[in-house]
């Protein structure tokens, strides 16, 4: 091999010190790219991935013949300080300063507190944790009496909303919502997660206004009011934006439906969308689902009931399907029509997240399947939404459901769709030629008293099972223990597990309505109140 003194005598001494600092340049060059595509893997986002449904496709150890109550059942639990609403989420290989390198699984509570735990249970105590209330300085979650109605939690509201995590810049994003001496606040924190640290030099208070004539106006200004605002949808971070939602507490009035975007690094507020600006509420619930995304970087979302007026150059976009680009303007729009039968009675569209189809080989490929309180199940084309019109729903097709509606969103798989309603049995609907079966294909066996959204593991296209938290409703005032089921992902008649099989050893906590459960690396985590439930393959 050459020596570099032989070769800086052969260039001599203008280029041989050039030739070092390219070397370097490309040493460091290398160096930095390879910490930039250094990112996290795992569960990050509300049902998985942005188009929303809820499957997990890598999961090789939990099999259809494997979950059983002699072989399947809960591991351990994490005692947490409130009520856990926002899905658990998951990721692979964080090291924690000073305690090694775990799968973490990350955990909100209506107390207004963030956890992380081995989501392997080998550490019994939270890796970290963060609280972001002060009693001692009269910072605490807000009350549900100040709310002015029954808010569905036991007694405070803090952090709702599921958060959502960036792979590659390690941080979780997530909404608190505040009394502080009076005063009701939001706040968008950013967390390392590998400490808990606040970054990017937050947290930040939420605020916002448009113009408009609508509830609680102040001389034709809207404003964000965060007492009467409810955090209720999960996070979704989209090319540098992190975009919120909000609908209200039990419909008390001045509310509106509000998305707000936030710049991921900077904190600042970059996008605003109001509802129903010159009319009133149009929230956005979706049963605490986040807003999905195609692969063009739309962004889809469903109000609830409220005002309806965009067919006569209005501004408001109550019950309705909208899509939108980064900046929140609405390119497009489905409203059904008997929109203002919906509203009357409150039957809101939006009580569920929109689920984005894998393109469909019939004549609309792009599709989107949602349901709302009525209980029609709605297949929308994405390229023409369909707009309003008074007559007919111009729409690809929509198929009649659940008689009690739907509080819930849907899950697929293996061109099947599972859907859960109220007072009704999960169903199972075949997708052929992007149309749906016009009935269930298969219902599993247990009728549930509140729907239920599903989430799915699977090894591609094999050992599919569908899985269901069953809410009971109180009893004596108290809510009975919840229910985890499995299903055979091909025929959900097929009940693999349930919780209750196994007498007092799998017993979970009660939980809230509209908690989904997270399917990672061979175990299922189940939020309740006060505690996360881990059940997996027994020793």
């Amino acid at each position: 091999m050459t020596s570099s003194r032989n070769v800086c005598a052969f260039l001599g001494r203008v280029l041989c010190p050039l030739l070092k600092l390219l070397a370097v340049t490309c040493v460091w060059s290398l160096s930095v790219w390879l910490v930039q595509a250094q990112t996290y893997s795992g569960m990050l986002t509300w049902h998985n991935d942005l188009a929303r449904t809820g499957q997990n496709l890598q999961e090789t150890l939990l099999t259809t013949t494997d979950v059983n109550s002699k072989t399947f059942g809960k591991l351990f639990s994490f005692a947490v300080d409130g009520q856990i609403f926002g899905q658990p989420l998951y990721v692979y290989n964080v090291a924690i300063p000073g305690k090694g390198t775990y799968n973490v699984i990350y955990v909100v509570t209506e107390n207004d507190s963030v956890y992380a735990f081995d989501a392997d249970g080998g550490n019994t105590t939270a890796l970290w944790s963060d609280s972001f209330i002060d009693p001692g300085k009269g910072i605490t979650p807000i009350p549900c009496a100040d709310t002015g109605n029954a808010c569905p939690f036991a007694s405070v509201v803090g952090i709702t909303g599921t958060p959502v995590i960036d792979p590659g810049s390690g941080t979780l994003y997530v909404v608190a919502a505040t009394k502080e001496n009076g005063a009701f606040v939001n706040r968008l924190h950013a967390l390392d997660i590998t400490s808990g640290a606040e970054k990017f030099g937050g947290p930040v208070q939420i605020e916002a206004s448009v113009k408009g004539t609508g509830a609680g106006n102040n001389h034709g200004i809207v404003s964000f009011d965060a007492q009467h605002e409810s955090q209720r949808p999960g996070l979704l971070l989209l090319n540098g934006v992190v975009y919120i939602g909000w609908a209200s507490f039990g419909d008390v009035a001045p509310f509106h439906g509000w998305v707000l975007g936030y710049g991921a690094t900077s904190l600042a507020r970059m996008a605003v969308f109001n509802s129903t600006p010159n009319g009133s509420d149009g929230g956005v619930w979706q049963s605490g689902g986040a807003p999905s995304v195609d692969s063009a970087g739309n962004i889809y979302l469903i109000t609830g009931n409220g005002t309806f007026d965009v067919n006569k150059e209005g501004t408001d976009w109550g019950d309705s399907f909208l899509r939108f680009d980064a900046t929140l303007v609405v390119q497009d729009y489905f409203t059904p029509d008997d929109q203002a039968k919906l509203s009357k009675n409150d039957l809101d569209l939006g009580s569920g997240a929109g689920l984005l189809l894998p393109s469909q080989s019939g004549k609309f490929p792009d599709e989107i399947v949602s349901a709302g309180k009525q209980g029609l199940i709605y297949v929308v084309n994405r390229l023409n939404m369909g707009k309003f019109n008074s007559q007919k729903n111009n729409v690809i097709q929509t198929v009649r459901g659940s008689a009690g509606g739907y509080w819930s969103s849907p899950a697929y798989w293996n061109n099947m769709i599972y859907y859960s309603g109220n007072q009704d049995f999960l169903s199972q609907y075949s997708l052929s030629q992007g149309l749906l079966s016009k009935s269930p294909v298969y219902q599993a066996p247990t009728q549930f008293a509140v729907g239920s959204t599903p989430s799915v593991s699977a090894n591609g296209t094999t050992n599919g099972i569908v899985w269901a938290i069953e809410r009971k409703l109180k009893d004596k005032g108290v809510f009975p223990p919840e229910v985890l089921h499995a299903y055979d992902g091909t025929k959900i008649s097929n009940e693999l597990y349930n919780t209750s099989q196994a007498g007092t050893r799998d017993v979970l906590g009660s939980g809230i309505t509209f908690a989904v459960p997270t399917v990672m690396n061979g175990k299922v985590y189940v939020g309740t109140g006060n505690k996360l439930d881990v059940l997996g393959l027994l020793n």
